[in-house]
């Protein structure tokens, strides 16, 4: 196997082990983040937490996958498996993350200015089998964390321990390889964890060889210092890929092309992360420190010879960058009159040096000309305060408090578009929760939000294609939600919680399908409720049901423009049952059902639904898990996402055709793993 030879020294280490409490470890990992109360300690309804055993026995096509662990949210792909997914949630098209905050480790994921995209979220640097928790939050109630946090934010921590060390192989149906090992080793010193994963796929494209070359790294050191635990982790990846981008349906209507077929075969892309990060918590004091060197040079085509009837519309993004930041927050616990007051304190900061970012016309991959390229530094901080207050057994008030402030330069290679821009915002941040008995507890919140907009559109002067004058875009675009929930948790057997909510922004972020990035528009409210249920018969069985409805519109009227925003899913859906014991046979069977989308903003044009089923048949013997995966069980042939803009092939009308471009969900593949636990 051509991954093998790169993989097998890792095995190496287990020699220098020192046994370790295996019991307490396995007690502590396989803890199923659901089954945990959170009543009398939850902001709101729509946050929770998920653990390791859970994350360990759901069936995942991709990486970015993890992130549907998070209730209503909706992981898709329209180009190649090395580029970030699409993500969906509360109404939201949130292409590569524009109003989701994701962080891990305390490093942020989503990158500003970016070559690709606002908000860029690329997950594809996570090992799944080293993490070891994952905490999602709905809505801007929490004044920790501000910018892209209008529908909510998700901390993903990696494993403090391992139930085991393992080393595995995956085969799989188009070329799919997979290759990962773990290891922790306890020394006088403290805990060392290592991590490394290798993936290969061809994919099932007929006209493209993904052709994908994945590479994961990662050692985490943790010991005791100064009375708080330190943890530093250091992360490695490295990705290379060709893409199967979106295609146009008269295209395969025609027989131009096949179903899984391709236009443009020259497109894909690279991308790396490097990263050290350190955290820090000593009970009131917790601090985080990071410093993260990412890359990405990405080839695209989504309309073709639209633009350029002789070269076609081939581009190149480029993004290169380095990024340094931390946080740091005290918590203090005192009484007032007789009531607890719990209160909190912190201050972050962010700087991104951007050395390059740009855009290029490309032909077979090789740059034409240059459409734009900047050199961009921000900085951002922030000081945030919460406070709350225990009045009485059943309430808790709490009121938060947010300051961010960001300062950008811009160096453009026309210098008409170079320039500094610097804006400020205060976020307020309220909420009060009533514990009506032992298992039910009520919620209310309201606060306000921020997502930060390109730091290019805030210092541009002229359009670097026609050269008209344009106007610049606020730096701070505000957003203003509110919540209404329930949780019921009965240790036996349930948690649920169902919320309805409310978010308004001052300007929508939308994709543009011609330059394959996302641009300011007009402001914007959505509403909608969330049911979700866990439900566990035993130990070994339990059962999930998670269903979202959204509204969505935009509330500024514009000359020839709708109401509607495009992308926005009015339903959302997913259930699954899980029966994993002790050993022996275990499975999991998971329906997700993403509903039907308008594509423009005069609904005119309609996404189809699009549903999959997700199969896992395991068996564990001795020290040996094999695992068969069917993905995608019943071989649908719906769309993974769908966009409607114009494009022109060869030998069609120089304005091109307005048509439905979609990207089909990946056929049934089987996969078979086999680990080896030590």
């Amino acid at each position: 196997m051509k991954l093998a030879v790169c993989f097998l020294p890792l095995l190496g280490l287990s020699y220098t082990v020192i046994a370790e409490d295996l019991a307490d470890n396995i007690e502590r990992l396989e803890i199923r983040g659901r089954q945990i109360n959170t009543l009398g300690h939850s902001t709101s309804a729509s946050e929770g937490i998920v653990g390791a055993a859970e994350i360990a026995s759901r069936p995942l096509l991709r990486t970015g996958e993890i992130l549907e662990f998070v209730p209503g949210m909706i992981v898709t792909q329209h180009s190649g498996s090395g580029k970030a997914n699409q993500y969906f949630l509360r109404g939201f098209n949130l292409d590569h993350g524009t109003d989701f905050n994701t962080r891990v480790e305390g490093m942020p994921v989503n990158m500003r200015t970016h070559g690709h995209g606002q908000g860029y979220t690329d997950l594809n640097f996570l090992i799944p089998e080293l993490l070891g928790e994952i905490r999602y939050a709905k809505g801007a109630y929490y004044p920790e964390v501000a910018d892209f946090s209008g529908a909510g934010a998700a901390q993903l921590m990696l494993a403090d321990q391992l139930a085991y060390n393992q080393v595995g192989v995956t085969l799989g149906e188009y070329g799919y390889q997979r290759l990962v090992a773990t290891q922790a080793l306890t020394t006088d010193v403290g805990r060392f964890i290592l991590g490394a994963e290798l993936q290969a796929y061809d994919g099932p494209w007929k006209d493209i060889n993904e052709d994908v070359s994945k590479v994961n790294v990662v050692a985490r050191y943790l010991t005791r210092l100064a009375g708080g635990d330190l943890s530093v982790t250091m992360m490695a990846y490295d990705n290379s890929w060709n893409s199967a981008d979106q295609i146009p349906a008269r295209a395969v209507e025609s027989g131009l092309i096949d179903f899984y077929g391709s236009l443009d075969k020259d497109v894909g892309g690279d991308a790396s992360r490097y990263s050290i990060s350190a955290h820090y918590d000593a009970g009131n004091w917790q601090g985080n420190a990071y410093a993260i060197r990412s890359t990405m040079d990405l080839f695209s085509n989504f309309t073709y010879f639209l633009n350029d009837p002789v070269n076609g519309d081939e581009f190149e993004q480029v993004d290169e960058r380095t990024l340094w930041g931390g946080d740091i927050k005290r918590d203090w616990h005192t009484s007032l009159g007789g009531t607890q007051i719990n209160y909190s304190l912190g201050a972050d900061i962010r700087y991104d040096d951007i050395s390059a970012v740009g855009l290029y016309n490309t032909q077979a991959r090789q740059r034409l000309s240059t459409v734009r390229l900047d050199e961009v530094q921000e900085l951002s901080g922030g000081l945030f305060g919460k406070l709350e207050w225990l009045p009485l057994e059943q309430w808790r008030f709490n009121l938060g408090l947010r300051y961010d402030y960001f300062d950008v330069q811009v160096d453009s290679d026309n210098s008409l578009n170079s320039g500094d821009a610097s804006d400020g915002m205060l976020s307020l941040k309220a909420g009060a929760s009533y514990l009506w008995s032992d298992n039910l507890e009520l919620y209310v919140n309201a606060g306000q939000g921020l997502h930060s907009n390109d730091a290019r559109g805030a210092t541009i002067q002229v359009d670097p294609v026609s050269g008209d004058e344009v106007d610049k875009v606020d730096l701070l675009v505000r957003s203003n939600g509110g919540e209404f929930g329930v949780k019921y948790y009965d240790r036996d057997f349930i948690n649920f919680s169902a919320a309805v909510w409310y978010l308004q922004l001052d300007s929508e972020l939308v994709f543009v399908g011609d330059a394959g990035n996302t641009e300011p528009s007009r402001a914007s409210e959505r509403y909608g409720a969330e049911i979700t249920a866990y439900y566990w018969l035993n130990d070994d069985i339990s059962l999930d049901m998670e269903l979202a409805w959204t509204h969505a519109r935009f509330t500024e009227d514009e000359a020839e423009e709708g109401k509607y925003i495009d992308g926005a899913v009015p339903f959302v859906g997913s259930a699954g049952i899980t029966y994993r014991p002790d050993g022996g046979l275990y499975s999991s069977i998971r329906i997700r059902y993403l509903g039907e989308r308008v594509l423009d903003n005069f609904n005119e044009h309609k996404a189809d639904d699009t549903t999959l089923v997700n199969l896992a048949l395991g068996y564990k013997f001795d020290h040996f898990d094999t695992k068969l995966e069917l993905l995608n069980l019943f071989d649908s042939q719906d769309h993974d996402i769908d966009y409607f803009y114009a494009s022109r092939l060869p030998g069609e009308a120089a304005e091109g055709i307005e048509d439905q471009h979609y990207h089909p969900v990946e056929p049934r593949m089987i996969r078979v793993s086999v680990s080896y636990h030590f």
